[in-house]
């Protein structure tokens, strides 16, 4: 058992949860909770090592008994520990070590995000699970957005991370992977056309910006049109998380149409 502060894991863990840096040279993150734990093991992800303590509920158990199985470097570490480690209030007893894995790209694509200077960690967790939830093939992570991997995205995202093509790109390598493939790229903008009057049937690559600075002048330059979602009450905007909800279930939903 792991009763040390000072023990290599639990330093690993603490760089890996504070420093974006220290997650790509180590090319690893941390993720904890029991349900996160458990979608990573589902979706065959690599794990370095998992940690866990003597408050974990026995649902959570059994996914210690099949990693352990599956050959998965296990250990058990003092309640003090985790709680020093934890990034919860309410810490589940358990988090792992997991290596950073491209999923690849379906080719040629229909349906792909690019969430563009998304900062807020809620907002891209939340777009991220909204992505895996409607069909979008792949999300593209242009500069100046956040780490999809830090802490609070993952949390937010639900175990979106594990299903979903995710790849960090420049904005030209984001050119190159779209208009090959000739997708129409699309961004969330209030002066667009509506989402509800566009067909959205055909490949699409939609981008999502700040809710407080819109879309990079990158982002303007490789769309080729805007969409808008329409709104009452005097409303003038939504925050990027719920906006870009909307748009990726009008796509699937016009997709879905028997019409």
């Amino acid at each position: 058992m792991i009763t040390s502060n000072q023990n290599s894991k639990i330093k690993l863990v603490r760089a890996l949860l504070g420093r974006v840096k220290e997650r790509r040279e180590a090319g690893a993150f941390v993720v904890e909770g029991v349900r996160l734990v458990e979608e990573a093991a589902l979706s065959n992800w690599r794990f370095r090592f998992v940690l866990y303590d003597d408050t974990l509920s026995e649902r959570g158990m059994l996914t210690i008994q099949r990693l352990t199985s599956a050959g998965v470097d296990v250990e058990e570490v003092s309640a003090s520990v985790m709680q020093s480690i934890s990034e919860t209030e309410a810490p589940q007893g358990i988090l792992a070590v997991l290596e950073f894995m491209n999923l690849p790209i379906p080719q040629p694509p229909n349906f792909i995000l690019v969430p563009d200077q998304i900062r807020d960690p809620g907002n891209l967790g939340t777009l991220l699970r909204s992505a895996a939830a409607a069909g979008v093939q792949a999300v593209l992570i242009p500069p100046e957005t956040a780490d999809v991997f830090a802490p609070k995205v993952l949390r937010s995202g639900m175990g979106a991370h594990f299903r979903l093509p995710i790849h960090s790109m420049s904005w030209e390598e984001i050119g190159k992977t779209v208009k090959p493939e000739g997708l129409q790229v699309l961004i969330a903008d209030m002066e667009g056309s509506s989402c509800w009057e566009t067909d959205l049937r055909g490949p699409v690559a939609l981008i999502v910006g700040s809710e407080a600075q819109g879309a990079s002048a990158s982002a303007q330059r490789l769309a080729s049109g805007k969409i808008r979602i329409p709104m009452c009450g005097g409303t003038e905007s939504l925050n990027a998380g719920v906006a870009g909800s909307v748009l990726m279930f009008e796509v699937l939903r016009q997709r879905n149409s028997k019409q």
